[in-house]
């Protein structure tokens, strides 16, 4: 990383592995590394890399206000057919969501959710994930709603333990997300974050086709 930041995602994925391969050092269950598309998986491939291990996709899905999409009332995630869902309740407490409305938006991601893990991993079967040391990887955490929700659907799965590791994140999201995970590793934490893309050169969209290419790079 330079003064200016992580070059692209590969460069934040180069250095997260190497942070990685100390923390992992002598752990005793075997390591596999999820990305949550779609900037997460190019992070994730550099990581798996590193980690010598095997790379999938956990698809998330935000749970954005009807009337205000970037903001997050909750999250979904699913590991095989099991589907989880998280609430924010700091947002549900401070606007006025009526359970018919939470549940249309959540049904409505659902849809999208099923349709990226197709496009995605094809008919391949997820990596398994029981008694398994799981890497989950993002490009950044914001609010940290979608990485909670990958928590509570991978915690279905049995592993031996669960490491979340971003290159970047808000303060107050690692802070608020580090008790329910084994460990989480995160290489930057500005006081004065606003934005994932803020630590990156280049944040450029990550398209559907990249994600593809980077997971049958990391099978």
């Amino acid at each position: 990383m330079s003064a200016r930041g992580f070059a692209d995602r590969r460069d934040a994925g180069r250095a997260l592995g190497q942070r990685l391969t100390d923390a992992l050092r002598g752990a005793d269950a075997d390591v596999v590394v999820l990305g949550l598309p779609r900037g997460g998986v190019i992070v994730a491939a550099e990581v798996a890399t590193a980690l010598a291990a095997p790379l999938d996709v956990l698809v998330v899905r935000k749970l954005g206000l009807p009337w205000q999409p970037e903001l997050a009332m909750g999250a979904i995630a699913a590991v095989g057919d099991a589907v989880e869902t998280v609430r924010t309740e700091s947002v549900l407490a401070a606007v006025r969501v009526g359970d018919d409305t939470f549940a249309a938006v959540r049904d409505e991601e659902l849809v999208e959710l099923r349709r990226r893990e197709q496009a995605y991993r094809g008919d391949r079967a997820p990596v398994p994930l029981t008694d398994r040391a799981v890497v989950l990887v993002d490009d950044g955490l914001a609010t940290g709603s979608t990485m909670r929700a990958a928590v509570v659907a991978v915690r279905r799965g049995n592993p031996a333990r669960i490491v979340v590791a971003v290159p970047v994140g808000s303060p107050a999201a690692c802070a608020a997300l580090a008790p329910d995970v084994d460990d989480l590793v995160c290489l930057v934490a500005p006081r004065g974050f606003h934005a994932v893309g803020q630590a990156y050169v280049d944040f450029t969209a990550t398209s559907d086709a990249e994600v593809r290419a980077a997971l049958a790079q990391g099978v």
